[in-house]
């Protein structure tokens, strides 16, 4: 039997929690060795999922340090990982989503004249700053991979746009939802331990609050930790939970605005299975996060995106996302106009989730397989076939975590 040697990348905890579905289905395949490199481009973090899931990189390079800048990631990282693979040699490496890491790995792989796979791929805001760096990463990515994962119809047409030959493409759907899927129904008493004594929910709506961006450090994140203030002491009777970020430029904004106010919890990044409770938990989420605005339509959780712009529109389409920009003023208006019109909040509450069905890391084995000849094509993902959390047999997803 023909053996394919599998190397995957991940740096940052949201790569790892989109690849760990993969990484579990590749170690089924006999005919699969798998080995996994962490750049550990976010060291804390990163081990908090390596943790949970009980993932053990074969290679760390080890890359972190403290206010790097992007092009010392880089520097640092494509000489770790050149080596690493001169030394296993992989027939393909697998890069995920549009993070410094993602774009460094492949390129290295490119260099070494590897065969790309690319998880996440065609996502588009087709504006370059916006989300910085991720947007130019992602298209940089592109330049250099042989098979791309998309996760959807619009990734599709990104990449048909971009001159990418279609037998190279395979629509999985997204595998964060593989992996919410599969903690879902386990994410039960974990978040009430990183919760302060002094803070309670008692039946409160709570408001769920992330934001990280490099894009919003310089200002608009002082703008969201305002308009907090504002709702805060406008509806005492909500809660809000902020988990955050470990961004020194990030907690040096938060800290100082926000600390003090009764019904405003800042709290350090949660694990995994406590921050999915958390957005099980939420009424409603404010957020920058890419992987956010994935998650919580299976959750059934309304999404307010800080940003200007989305590469995920498929959302918004949907119903499940709104875009509501960095301004103090509008923050607080979108928030108080979902908060108090209940048959807005129950229509985007409602809306199907458009990002996946729980099989694309399957899907992107068997996209492996095929491509180099050695299994069928996969069917593609298609989100009119998407269940939410309520109508899935949890029973055959949930994992031990």
């Amino acid at each position: 039997m023909k053996t394919l040697r599998v190397a995957s990348v991940v740096g940052t905890r949201p790569e790892a929690i989109k690849m760990v579905p993969v990484l579990r289905e590749l170690r089924k395949h006999p005919q699969i060795e798998a080995t996994l490199i962490s750049t550990a481009q976010h060291r804390e973090m990163l081990d908090q999922v390596f943790g949970l899931f009980g993932i053990e990189p074969n290679i760390d390079l080890d890359v972190m340090k403290p206010n790097q800048s992007l092009n010392l990631i880089v520097e640092r990282a494509v000489h770790g990982l050149d080596e690493a693979l001169g030394t296993l040699a992989p027939d393909v490496l697998l890069v995920q989503g549009d993070t410094t890491t993602a774009f460094v790995a492949a390129l290295a792989g490119f260099h070494r004249r590897i065969e790309v796979g690319h998880v996440e791929a065609g996502l588009r805001s087709n504006n370059r700053y916006n989300p910085y760096p991720e947007e130019m990463n992602r298209r940089l990515i592109s330049g250099v991979v042989a098979q791309y994962f998309g996760h959807n119809q619009e990734s599709y047409l990104n990449l048909i746009r971009e001159g990418i030959a279609e037998q190279d493409i395979y629509l999985t759907g997204n595998t964060v939802v593989d992996c919410l899927m599969g903690v879902a129904s386990t994410a039960k008493g974990y978040l009430a331990k990183h919760l302060p004594s002094t803070f309670h929910l008692n039946g409160k709506r709570m408001i769920l609050i992330t934001a990280h961006r490099r894009e919003n450090h310089n200002g608009p994140i002082g703008e969201l930790c305002e308009a907090v203030v504002e709702m805060a002491r406008e509806m005492p009777e909500l809660s809000f939970l902020y988990p955050v970020h470990m961004n020194p430029k990030v907690r040096e904004t938060v800290f100082p605005l926000l600390s003090g106010l009764p019904n405003v919890a800042l709290i350090e990044p949660l694990p995994y299975c406590a921050f999915v409770e958390a957005m099980a938990t939420s009424h409603l989420i404010l957020t920058d996060s890419g992987g956010v605005q994935e998650e919580a339509p299976s959750l059934g959780k309304p999404v307010l995106v800080l940003r200007e712009t989305t590469e995920r529109p498929e959302g918004v389409s949907a119903g499940s996302a709104k875009i509501i920009g960095t301004k103090r003023e509008r923050i607080v208006a979108e928030t108080l106009s979902l908060l108090r019109n209940r048959s807005e909040y129950e229509q985007m509450a409602a809306c199907r989730s458009p990002y996946g069905d729980g099989r694309a890391a399957e899907r992107t084995v068997q996209g492996i397989l095929h491509h180099f000849g050695m299994a069928t094509r996969p069917d593609a993902f298609l989100p009119q076939t998407t269940r939410s959390l309520e109508t899935v047999d949890q029973t055959s997803l949930a994992w031990t975590v």
